[in-house]
C-alpha cells in the first residue's frame, strides 16, 4: 500500500540517468564504468532499512568554476530515523579513504582551486628513485623531524612551515623523488608550474592557502619567475605572470599559509635570487646531479640483481663507464633509458656502454637504442 502511494504522487521516482566514469586496471588498461544514480526529479531510497526522500534540482544558469551547473540535493526521513544522515556520510567517507587506499593524489590547478589529475596513482616506491649516497634519507628524515615539531614551532611563534629546493640538470630525478617521498609519507601532492599560462600573483598566493590536507606542495620552474615571460610564444600568449615579489609573499608573506611542506625545482639555480633562497622560504638547497659511480650500481642492481647474482657483469659494466669517463657526467635518466631498452639483458647494458657515451655528447638519451 506504502509504495503504491509513492509511486502514485512521485511520478519522477523511476527516473535514472547514466553515469560513466573511466578507471585504470592493474595492468595498466582504461575500463569504462556505467552507474545508473537518480536523475533530477523526486527520488525515494531505502537505506539500512530506512526511507528516504530525496530532491535532485538544477539550478539554471548557474554554474561553478568547471564550467558544470550547480545542483542542490534534498534528503528528508522521519524524525525518528535522522541519524540515518551520520551513517550516510560515514559510509561515502570510507568508500572514497577506500578509493585511493595506497595510492597517490595528484593535485592540479583547475580553474581558483585544486583538482585531481587524472586517476590516483599507484605509490611510487622510495628506493626507486636513486639519489646520491645518503641523500635521499636525508631529506626524508628532515620532512619527519618536521612534521613532528609543530608544538615546537607555535610555542616559539615560528611559522609551522619547511621550504625545499631541488636543483640540477634536467633528468636527474627532481620530480621522481618527490613523488617517492609522498608516497613514504602516505602525503599528496599539488603539482604547479610558475610557467603555466594564466597563472598569476594572486591566484598562487589562493591556492597555496587553500592546499588539501596532507599534500606536499610541488611548485616547478622556480626560475619562471625571474625571466621575462612578456615576449609572446608561437600561439601569441604571453604565458604566466607570476612575479618575484608575488612568489615570495606567497611563501611567506602575512597571508600566506602555515603547516606546509613545499618543494621547489629547477634546472637554472643561477637564476634564482638570494632573497628566495634564504631560511625561512628554501630551508634545504639540495642538487640531484648525474649519476655517480654508487648511483650507477645501485640502478645496475634493481635491473639484474636476479640476472646477475654474482655482480660480473656489473663490475665490467663499471669498468666500460670508468674507460669510457661518464661517471658523474649522465643523467640518470638516460642511464635508465639505457636499461629499459636492455630489460633481462644486462649483457646488452654492457655492450652499449658506448651509445651511451655518444649520448652525452650528442645530449640526448640513449633509449631510442643503438645506432644503425
Amino acid at each position: 500500500m506504502t509504495e503504491s502511494i509513492i509511486r502514485r504522487f512521485t511520478p519522477g521516482l523511476h527516473h535514472l540517468q547514466m553515469d560513466t566514469g573511466l578507471q585504470t586496471t592493474p595492468g595498466g588498461a582504461s575500463q569504462t564504468t556505467f552507474s545508473l544514480v537518480p536523475g533530477h526529479g523526486r527520488h525515494f531510497l531505502r537505506f539500512q532499512k530506512t526511507l528516504i526522500a530525496v530532491s535532485r534540482d538544477r539550478m539554471d544558469r548557474s554554474f561553478d568554476s568547471h564550467g558544470q551547473p550547480f545542483e542542490t540535493i534534498k534528503m528528508t526521513t522521519l524524525y525518528a530515523h535522522r541519524h540515518v544522515f551520520e551513517n550516510i556520510f560515514q559510509e561515502a567517507h570510507a568508500l572514497s579513504q577506500k578509493s585511493v587506499e595506497g595510492k597517490t593524489v595528484v593535485f592540479t590547478r583547475e580553474g581558483m582551486q585544486w583538482v585531481p589529475l587524472g586517476e590516483p596513482r599507484r605509490k611510487r616506491p622510495f628506493e626507486s628513485v636513486v639519489l646520491e649516497e645518503g641523500l635521499a634519507n636525508k631529506i626524508l628524515s628532515d620532512v619527519k623531524e618536521f612534521r613532528n615539531a609543530r608544538t615546537w614551532y607555535l610555542d616559539r611563534g615560528i611559522p609551522y612551515r619547511r621550504g625545499y629546493m631541488l636543483h640540477g640538470p634536467p633528468g636527474t630525478g627532481k620530480t621522481s623523488f618527490v613523488q617517492a617521498l609522498a608516497g613514504e609519507l602516505d602525503f599528496n601532492i599539488a603539482m604547479l608550474s610558475l610557467s603555466q599560462h594564466g597563472l598569476h600573483d594572486d591566484l598562487l598566493n589562493r591556492l597555496l592557502l587553500h592546499v588539501p590536507p596532507r599534500t606536499i606542495v610541488l611548485l616547478e620552474d622556480a626560475d619562471a619567475a625571474f625571466t621575462n615571460r612578456k615576449q609572446r610564444d608561437e600561439d601569441g600568449y604571453a604565458g604566466g605572470t607570476v612575479t618575484f615579489s608575488g612568489l615570495l609573499n606567497a611563501l611567506d608573506g602575512v597571508a600566506s599559509a602555515e603547516e606546509r611542506v613545499v618543494f621547489m625545482t629547477t634546472n637554472h639555480i643561477d637564476r634564482l635570487d638570494e632573497a628566495l633562497i634564504r631560511p625561512g622560504r628554501i630551508d634545504m638547497m639540495v642538487r640531484l646531479g648525474e649519476a655517480t659511480e654508487w648511483q650507477m650500481s645501485q640502478m645496475w642492481d634493481r635491473f639484474y640483481a636476479t640476472l646477475d647474482e654474482d655482480g660480473s657483469r656489473k663490475k665490467l659494466f663499471l669498468e666500460r663507464v670508468g674507460a669510457y669517463g661518464i661517471h658523474d657526467s649522465i643523467s640518470t635518466a638516460a642511464l635508465q633509458g639505457l636499461f629499459l631498452y636492455n630489460k633481462d639483458d644486462p649483457d646488452g647494458a654492457v655492450d652499449m656502454v658506448g651509445e651511451l657515451a655518444a649520448t652525452k655528447k650528442q645530449n640526448s638519451q640513449p633509449a631510442s637504442g643503438p645506432a644503425s
